[in-house]
């Protein structure tokens, strides 16, 4: 379980935990994020029960939250509410570093450092983890993450049918 202080390298990209659920009483975790120049945009994406707050410390973030597109520059601050599809990529041709609280915390750090631990292994490919592990971590973070395609119906079932045989077959919804 990630603490106060530890960083997680992937390629270009970095995660420095802040604060974490554990030394904020479940009420916050902040990260620094470090995304590499042209990052990929992630897939659309909500938080059910979660706020997040950014502020925008360098480079250029290009983000939709809603309907609504928007461009953040160094200095930006932004809130996605619980509940509100989003997604945000860093767009200019230097690392973009940001600043980011999610409350509650909810097992948001142990979801970050699975992804990142999992991308840093060379594990999880760019496009995203393949099917198995998907359902496993899916299933496990269903009230911290949620993808907005396909529907919500369709996911649960795609979790209880293939989630059982990803751990059978040795996929983990937590990695450190």
């Amino acid at each position: 379980m990630a603490k106060a202080g530890d960083v997680i390298i992937n390629g270009e990209e970095r995660i420095l935990f802040r604060q974490t659920a554990v030394e904020t009483n479940g009420e916050l975790l902040e990260v620094e994020v470090t995304y590499k120049p042209h990052s990929k945009r992630p897939p659309e994406h909500y938080h059910p029960r979660q706020e997040e707050r950014f502020e925008l410390l360098s480079g250029i973030l290009a983000a939709k939250i809603g309907d609504q597109e928007f461009r953040y520059e160094p200095g930006d601050q932004f809130v996605v509410p619980p509940g509100t599809p989003h997604w945000m990529h860093n767009v200019s041709d230097k690392p973009a570093r940001l600043l980011w609280q999610t409350r509650p915390a909810l097992k948001t750090g142990s979801l970050f450092e699975t992804i990142w631990s999992l991308t840093r292994d060379g594990k999880i490919e760019p496009g995203g983890p393949n099917l198995l592990q998907a359902a496993v971590i899916g299933q496990e973070y269903t009230q911290e993450f949620r993808v907005t395609k396909p529907p919500r119906w369709v996911q649960k079932i795609f979790f209880t049918l293939l989630a059982p045989i990803g751990r059978l077959l040795g996929y983990r919804a937590s990695y450190s």
